[in-house]
């Protein structure tokens, strides 16, 4: 089932903050509060439109509280007595910065709840080509819009008089390479960052015309820009009605991430409950559940991991944390192909960004060709990212069937539960004898199961010749019956060593 609480919608729209949490309903409204009136109801967040003083605010929640709503949105900064208030009821308080029209979160809040329980496929408004047409009208001149990573969201109809630059960055959606390495050198994006103030780029590599910037701001946040190809001076006026405009860009920007980021925490409550309880997903069979690993932090890593997968051309990836793991997703098609979001397209994904960083990983469990199947997959994938975090097996991408010898030995080493004691194993008297004389029968019996009973291989593997081999064998055999003629006896006693963590 779909869910947005409150938590996630804030998390979702940059211009609000959790002041206190509230039981954490679902959000399927948003309502402003009227005098006299109810002030909403379970599902709705309430709008403090005109509350002036922290009286107010305490008054407005008890009403709140009283209607069953599930939270209540004030203006910032949010009085101390209004949040002590507010620990003994159940809305939560949401704050607001303070220089954000009641309008605009009414659109945003409820574009997010549209988004969340009727989430309809990824793509760009046409209200974005319509600024950007808006905006070469103004400018008389080609215009893009922009996000903060440089990335085309949309562009004007009119670009006849462009240059090749603006076509690279049309045709790939992105800035070409060379031209921001030009625009860093100029500073143009350490100025965006940190001023509203238009920017004037001059000429740069590859024939790139001149360039005016218009920052994209709301709430002091750098969101984007419109970027303007000025083959001729801009003037004043027209740089103004540029601004103006931005501001408007600044709040379809803001839906945009917000849609965005609902869409992604919808996605995911829709992939626990699948690994959980093998229910269906937006995703063609077969497919598997994959562990994505790298680093401490859970929420650096989705971050890092959402970021890995927009570059390499995953644009919805189906990625959720779960059980203090980051899984995703993949399809599962024939190796020949390698679409994003398969198996075969993670392979070269994750050899590229291992190149930079080698503490990334995934650990793939098998094929699921059911929804019934992602829970069994999923286990599969746990226990092969806890023999890596264990360091039994080297990180990198590693498929079950690639390994599966050493997850069918790991399983069995931890159900011979050695800790629990070695039932009428000959090992105890071999740990003795090690122990109190200094010697290593436990390794030389690990090392002589490994190499088949081989002489040769046995010796060179501890390094010592092979009289020296024989003449532990035979000591061994003195101090521990040893039948190592019984197949079963060579395989349980291989067992109990593997939970020694006995190794040559």
């Amino acid at each position: 089932m779909v869910k947005l609480d409150v938590a996630d919608l804030v998390d979702s729209l940059g211009l609000l903050r959790l002041v206190t949490p509230g039981r954490g309903g679902q959000v399927h409204d948003v309502v402003l509060a009227e005098p006299g009136e109810p002030a909403g109801q379970p599902g709705e967040i309430v709008l403090a439109v005109g509350v002036t003083g922290p009286a107010e605010a305490v008054a407005l929640l008890e009403r709140a509280d009283a209607a069953g709503a599930e939270g209540v949105v004030l203006k910032a900064p949010v009085a101390p007595e209004v949040a002590e208030a507010a620990a003994g009821l159940k809305p939560a308080v949401i704050e607001l910065q303070p220089d954000t029209s009641w309008t605009h979160v009414i659109w945003l809040v409820r574009g997010a709840v549209d988004r969340a329980y009727a989430p309809q496929p990824s793509g760009i408004p046409d209200d974005l080509f319509a600024l950007a047409d808006t905006a070469a009208e103004i400018a008389d001149a080609p215009v893009t819009l922009e996000d903060a990573r440089s990335r085309v969201l949309a562009y004007s109809g009119r670009q006849d008089t462009t240059d090749p630059a603006r076509v690279s960055t049309i045709v790939g959606r992105r800035v070409p390479p060379q031209v921001i390495a030009h625009l860093r050198a100029c500073g143009v994006f350490r100025k965006l960052a940190r001023s509203s103030d238009p920017i004037l780029v001059p000429a740069g590599p590859d024939d790139m015309l001149p360039r005016l910037v218009i920052p994209v701001r709301a709430g002091g946040e750098w969101l984007g820009s419109i970027w303007v190809v000025a083959r001729t001076p801009i003037s004043q006026d027209r740089v103004r009605r540029l601004t103006d405009l931005a501001s408007v860009v600044a709040l379809h920007l803001l839906r945009l991430r917000a849609e965005a980021g609902v869409a992604r925490r919808v996605s995911a409550d829709q992939l626990r409950t699948a690994l959980r309880e093998g229910t269906p997903v937006p995703a063609d069979l077969p497919y598997r559940a994959v562990i994505l690993g790298g680093g401490e932090d859970l929420r650096r890593r989705l971050d890092l991991w959402e970021a890995i997968t927009h570059r390499f051309g995953w644009h919805r990836p189906l990625l959720a944390d779960l059980d203090g793991a980051l899984y995703a997703l993949l399809t599962d098609p024939p190796r020949t192909r390698g679409e994003a979001g398969s198996t075969p397209w993670l392979r070269p994904v994750l050899t590229e960004v291992r190149a930079h960083d080698r503490t990334l990983y995934a650990a793939a469990g098998g094929p699921a060709r059911s929804p019934a199947d992602l829970p069994r997959s999923r286990a599969e994938a746990a226990e092969l990212d806890a023999l890596i975090t264990s360091g039994r097996l080297a990180p990198g991408l590693l498929l079950l069937e690639d390994v599966w010898d050493a997850v069918v030995i790991e399983r069995a080493r931890k159900a011979t539960r050695v800790e629990e004691g070695l039932l009428g194993s000959p090992l105890p008297a071999l740990i003795t004898h090690d122990e109190k004389h200094g010697t290593a029968f436990l390794a030389t019996l690990a090392a002589w199961l490994d190499h088949y009973g081989d002489p040769k291989g046995t010796a060179e593997a501890l390094s010592v010749h092979p009289n020296t081999l024989r003449y532990r064998l035979r000591r061994m055999a003195e101090v521990a019956p040893l039948d190592l003629s019984s197949p079963r006896t060579r395989l349980a006693l291989r067992l109990q060593l593997t939970g020694l963590g006995t190794d040559p």
